[in-house]
């Protein structure tokens, strides 16, 4: 019988690991930190109070799969070393470690259960009239911003950044920034902050916004586990792979999720999330599930749809993209906006289970003539 190693627990890692367990002949083993499994869409929701972001582990994984937990220190060619020192042999493994916001000095932010709870400690001792700055205008940034005014509105909060949601259409820019001023929340667009003092941050013009609390939601980074273990990886630090998602160190090592760097040729479009992390790990069990037959992997090919975005716990939108992820003049907003992000979020836990996610659309311009379908 086949071992396969499945180094962490988010949302690739779940569900390859539950597709891997309904292959004959193999035996499945997660290795992660915690029981539990971290819904990170949610962490801005989990920071401020407004819901949970959690779910055991026990309830996700199928019976059949066993979860180890424990820290990877490094991959040898056939085994992993845990943090306490005792070695787990593979003969496939899925390398699905993540990845989280890049941390700064001085700075709070929700990429991870710790930091958000971190965040949320903050945000309870401020005191009414405190400053809080959000610094960036991407997905994370918005969400955050708005969640923090909507549930502690006796804060004032800003959000600070070159551009907020500027890679959206103007109608739906114009709605993000309406939602955000009728939280309260005050803008600094086309500001570029340089540095984050313990009760400020400075601009690239000189000037000095206070703030009682600063929440970093820049870029995402990866762990250095594939850098640590001698595998080859890009500039960031993800493991490189071929089309079909096998590491171009180990051919005993596929890659799944936003640690993983295929190339550009079949995923430059994609970006971290979770809307990428999920096809990434149904294909990548399907990899590992040829090569254990002695069979070729089907190079990957995933298409994006949208990006879904809550603004507080009334309000949101799902902007609709084209496959390659760039937005449609489409979008849906408002009250209709919070319900489809909502049912987005839970079919992600109901898909992890690995019963429903089995098809996505494929890269490329002819979308509605096929889907891609992996057998595993």
């Amino acid at each position: 019988m086949n071992h396969i190693v499945v180094v962490g627990a988010g949302y690739a890692g779940v569900l390859a690991a539950n597709r891997l367990a309904k292959v004959a002949g193999l035996s499945v083993t997660v290795v992660n930190p915690r029981p539990d499994f971290v819904e990170r869409i949610r962490l801005h929701q989990y920071a401020t109070g407004s819901g949970p972001a959690t779910r055991p582990l026990s309830k996700l994984l199928r019976r059949n799969v066993e979860l180890r937990l424990g820290k990877v220190e490094s991959i040898a060619e056939r085994s992993v070393l845990l943090d306490d020192g005792t070695a787990i042999d593979f003969d496939y493994l899925v390398y699905a470690v993540g990845s989280h916001v890049d941390r700064r000095p001085n700075t709070y932010n929700v990429g991870a259960l710790e930091d958000a709870d971190r965040l949320g400690s903050r945000l309870d001792e401020l005191t009414a009239g405190a400053q809080v700055v959000v610094v960036g205008g991407g997905l994370t940034g918005v969400e955050t911003a708005a969640e923090i005014a909507e549930q502690f509105p006796e804060l004032d909060v800003h959000l600070a950044s070159d551009s907020v949601a500027g890679w959206l259409p103007a109608a739906t820019r114009d709605y993000v920034a309406g939602t955000l001023s009728e939280l309260g929340v005050t803008i600094h667009e086309a500001t570029t902050i340089t540095q984050v003092d313990a009760d400020g941050v400075r601009t690239a013009s000189g000037a000095t916004i206070a703030s009682d609390a600063t929440v970093w939601a820049g870029s995402f980074t990866v762990p250095a586990l594939a850098r640590r273990s001698g595998l080859l990886v890009d500039d960031l630090g993800r493991l490189r792979t071929d089309e079909s998602l096998v590491s171009l160190s180990n051919p005993r090592i596929v890659g799944v999720g936003d640690a993983v760097a295929p190339p550009v040729s079949v995923a430059g479009h994609l970006r971290m999330s979770c809307q990428s992390a999920m096809p990434l790990g149904v294909h990548g069990a399907a990899t590992v599930a040829a090569l254990v037959r002695g069979r070729s992997p089907q190079p990957v090919s995933i298409g994006m749809f949208g990006q879904c975005v809550s603004l507080g716990r009334r309000a949101g939108f799902m902007q609709f993209t084209r496959t390659d992820d760039t937005p449609t003049r489409f979008a849906v907003k408002r009250r209709i906006g919070t319900m489809t992000k909502e049912l987005v979020c839970r079919f992600t836990v109901v898909g992890l289970r690995g019963r429903t996610v089995t098809s996505w659309r494929p890269a490329g311009p002819k979308v509605a003539a096929k889907e891609v379908t992996v057998g595993v």
